[in-house]
């Protein structure tokens, strides 16, 4: 029988690092939702709903 043993490293991921990562996250999400779900340029909508559709999203 083989003896292994195993290597624990450091976390370097703080939650002073999360939290603007975090908000980051949440900020690009919204410009998304917001900007293009919602957009009144043509190009851009239908951009993102093909994007819904072949993804098998419903959007409607």
């Amino acid at each position: 029988m083989a003896h292994t043993e195993a290597t624990h490293l450091p976390v370097t991921a703080s939650r002073v690092s999360r939290l603007p990562q975090s908000l980051m996250a949440m900020m690009l999400g919204l410009f998304i939702v917001g900007f293009v779900g919602f957009s009144h340029i043509d190009v851009v909508h239908n951009a993102a709903h093909d994007v819904r559709h072949s993804n098998a999203f419903p959007c409607h």
